[in-house]
């Protein structure tokens, strides 16, 4: 088994936490994205869409998506569980973990490819969609802020994938300038306590 990732994309980020929250080691191969690695015609074989995180299986198929990779590594270990406990619960984490992929990390990595200068040429940018996804993430940070004043978590009181996904959407916003308000008192603890677990720094 050997995971395929690079350490500065958000995507594999969540599959590196997630992994050493549950304290578990496989070999791994870092690919160089700024000079194409992951559209080499040995790993797009693997891989059609050319993308990390992926993980080469045992027996030799692949598995890619980083949720995906998750919830098979959640699946042979369950402890400590990250996708949630009984029904009400797993669900509960599905729904705040869609959340953050949806209108904190989706937004944030939108903000960042539409507008920032390193992806002049690389892709095709609008602009004033970036700049609304930057718009529309600050107002969820406002919500996000009030939904963490009466407990320790994204989706509860216990440390989830839900929260490995809103953290490193976050860490990204920095590139953009997307950064946590002042009065934003709530939200910034709760980064703070995520950045200082040992999984994350």
């Amino acid at each position: 088994m050997k995971l395929y990732t690079t350490a500065v994309a958000p995507n594999p980020r969540r599959v590196s936490i997630f992994l050493a929250e549950k304290g578990i080691d496989i070999p791994v191969e870092e690919l160089n994205l700024g000079n194409l690695e992951n559209l080499a015609p040995d790993f797009v074989a693997k891989n059609p869409m050319g993308r990390v995180p992926m993980l080469e299986m045992d027996d030799g198929t692949y598995l890619a998506e980083s949720l995906a990779i998750c919830r098979y590594f959640e699946e042979i270990q369950p402890e400590p569980p990250l996708f949630g406990v009984g029904a009400q619960n797993k669900a509960e984490v599905e729904m705040w973990n869609r959340r953050m992929e949806f209108e904190v990390l989706g937004m944030i990595s939108q903000c960042f490819r539409n507008t920032h200068p390193y992806w002049e040429g690389k892709i095709p940018q609008v602009k004033e969609h970036g700049e609304l996804c930057r718009t529309t993430v600050m107002q969820r940070m406002e919500w996000l802020d009030s939904e963490l004043a009466d407990r320790e978590f994204i989706a509860g009181d216990c440390f989830t994938v839900a929260d490995i996904t809103a953290h490193t959407g976050f860490a990204l916003g920095r590139i953009p300038k997307i950064r946590i308000a002042e009065d934003q008192k709530n939200l910034q603890r709760w980064y703070d306590d995520v950045a200082a677990r040992p999984s994350v720094s």
